[in-house]
């Protein structure tokens, strides 16, 4: 049978197969010893609870020792993340509730429920909600965190 073809992944020699509707468990017998347990963190259901009005982050990944970061964020009808240059990251985006339009410097394009899109790091973007408003996943690298340094070890060169 094609690795595409049935119900459940599996991993085969680091790729995944689809296997004939079995149950599979995890690659190894199971997770290591006090290891990370995958788990559903949040439900797009719960953005039809919230007010129309809501903007901004409803959710974000937050999980200690992550690799990625996350958002579930809400544009509210009709209003708009304005243009705007993100030099150091790439994102992907996710339409999962209403539609917008994804404004690039080169061109606008429609964005509905199921849409994912690309953002190259160093390209101009912004986003504008439809009638419906609009909410989004978007997922990228994470971010350093800050590091504070006192004022001496920022201004001398190391050797």
């Amino acid at each position: 049978m094609p690795w595409w073809v049935g119900g459940r992944g599996v991993s085969e020699g680091g790729r995944v197969k689809v296997a004939d509707g079995a149950s599979a468990g995890p690659a190894g017998g199971g997770p290591a010893e006090g290891g990370p347990v995958p788990r559903v963190l949040f439900e797009t259901a719960t953005l039809e609870t919230l007010d129309p009005a809501t903007a901004g982050a409803v959710w974000r990944l937050a999980e200690p020792g992550r690799q990625v970061d996350a958002n579930v964020v809400r544009i509210p009808p009709e209003r708009a993340v304005d243009p705007h240059t993100e030099t150091d990251l790439d994102v992907l985006l996710l339409v999962v509730a209403g539609d917008g339009t994804l404004v690039t410097s080169e061109e606008t394009r429609p964005l509905s429920e199921g849409s994912l899109a690309w953002l190259p790091h160093g390209s101009t973007r912004g986003l504008v909600a439809g009638k419906r408003g609009m909410a989004y996943l978007t997922v990228h690298r994470r971010r350093p965190g800050m590091r504070i340094q006192p004022a001496s070890a920022s201004r001398d060169p190391q050797p």
